[in-house]
């Protein structure tokens, strides 16, 4: 049972900063107020989900999706809290004002040019405490948004632990031997292998302060279990546990992407019917958990051929049927089970997942999504064109950058030294040099980009 003295410390800021005059809301729901608010909030309109910026008005951006997932996550909730299968739960649950700010806080630390940006700032930062997109968004909440002069937007402790997806620093999970050596001499320094340089996922060891915040006034013994992690051979290491309320944030992120990416893929035709039957022509049977179609089928149907002739009907409505069934399908298959982690706090020990066969079907869409759309050579060019970009503009900043930064990131290069042991100058100015290119659009980081190198483009009237 959470008992009264531990919600207060679940509603406790870094920052004391009190109510204003006649205000209402809860603690949670300024969280959702401030982040809604927030820069690194809206810059996410102009930020590559999948498919690139400027194709269509229709594909999702980092933004939408971002929306999409917030919606999910209130429907996970409030699926849980009517079930009577989970009736002693309920007092763990977060309340709506919370998942919807955890969910839609969960992408504003991904950098422009989706995966190929973190990749990029990754293989720059590699031996400064690297980059990582979840990372990033603990930072931005907990130190970077100007909210407040030095903690971000100071969320409440338990909006922290929501967005806290990997428990443990860069330091304990890097393993060196996983990034290939790329000083080839006879190979421009932006060409590598982009699988080979990717980050662990964690938080960064600079931001620990935020991670020591977030556990205290738990059991020693609780966060012990909770940040413990595996190691994988030949890769780095990774966590194993996540808290109750990310649990529900990453499965709305899971169901999102997986069927809301389908949804953009069908409607550029990435995805043919040929393709849809042909992978699951052995699991096809996975759709008989799909429940309330018997009015929609054409004589004796079977349920993959009706989503299958929905879905790539040419009447838009039908498809955003099909796919309206199958997030209604994965909402209402959600499950809170015990971890694994042996953690007697309930926000530390207990998760929310999908049923077994309903995670099989989730998974078999994803795959094909994987397989055809995110590895396709085309969204692959896009990703590495942007990947290029960003490692260029950290060059050029990184190698003069009292010359080339903006005065006010100037600024903060120049004041990042203060109280550091001069060993580690280096990291923390290559680190605020990174912040900058992370928080950057698509579209800010390509006219950056053609300032340094396009001849004709930009001028000293310009003003990004």
């Amino acid at each position: 049972m959470i008992d009264d003295i531990f919600k207060g410390k679940m509603e406790a800021r870094r920052k004391y900063q009190p109510y204003r005059s006649g205000d209402v809301r809860s603690q949670f729901d300024r969280d959702e107020a401030r982040l809604i608010h927030s820069a690194a909030f809206r810059r996410l309109q102009s930020k590559t989900q999948v498919l690139g910026l400027g194709e269509s008005d229709f594909y999702r951006t980092r933004l939408t999706h971002s929306m999409e997932v917030a919606q999910i996550g209130r429907g996970i909730v409030q699926y849980l809290e009517k079930s009577d299968n989970f009736s002693m739960y309920q007092e763990y649950l977060p309340d709506m004002a919370l998942i919807s700010a955890i969910c839609l806080a969960h992408d504003i630390g991904h950098p422009p040019f989706g995966h190929g940006g973190e990749v990029a700032l990754n293989y720059c930062m590699r031996n400064d405490g690297g980059f990582e997109g979840n990372g990033q968004t603990l930072r931005i909440l907990g130190k970077l948004d100007k909210y407040t002069e030095q903690h971000g937007l100071n969320p409440t402790r338990r909006m922290l632990l929501g967005v806290l997806k990997y428990p443990a620093s860069y330091s304990s999970l890097i393993n060196d031997n996983f990034y290939e050596d790329e000083n080839n001499p006879d190979v421009p320094y932006w060409l590598f292998k982009a699988d080979a340089q990717k980050p662990p996922k964690c938080y960064y060891d600079i931001d620990k302060d935020i991670v020591e915040f977030i556990f205290e006034g738990f059991d020693e013994k609780d966060v012990k279990k909770f940040t413990a992690f595996e190691s994988k051979k030949d890769k780095h290491q990774g966590t194993r546990f996540k808290s109750l309320d990310c649990t529900i944030m990453n499965l709305a992120d899971n169901i999102s992407y997986s069927l809301h990416d389908l949804e953009d893929a069908l409607s550029l035709g990435m995805i043919s019917r040929e393709q849809w039957r042909e992978h699951f022509k052995d699991n096809a049977s996975l759709f008989d958990i799909v429940e309330n179609l018997d009015s929609e089928r054409v004589e004796e149907e079977s349920n993959f051929n009706c989503l299958t002739r929905k879905l790539f009907d040419d009447e838009s409505y039908e498809r955003k049927d099909a796919i309206g069934r199958l997030v209604n399908l994965m909402i209402t298959n959600v499950e809170i089970v015990e971890n694994g982690s042996d953690c007697e706090n309930p926000l530390l020990g207990l998760e929310v997942k999908l049923e077994k066969e309903v995670e099989a079907l989730r998974e078999n869409i994803f795959k094909l999504v994987c397989e055809v759309v995110i590895k396709d050579e085309n969204v692959q060019q896009l990703e590495f064109k942007g990947q290029k970009l960003v490692i260029e503009l950290f060059q050029v900043l990184a190698k003069d950058p009292k010359r080339f930064l903006p005065k006010s990131t100037k600024a903060i290069w120049i004041n990042s030294t203060k109280n550091v042991p001069v060993e580690n100058h280096e990291s923390v100015q290559a680190r605020v040099i990174c912040d900058f290119i992370a928080g950057m659009t698509d579209d800010y980081a390509t006219k950056f980009y053609e300032k340094f190198f396009t001849p004709n483009k930009g001028s000293i009237f310009d003003r990004l």
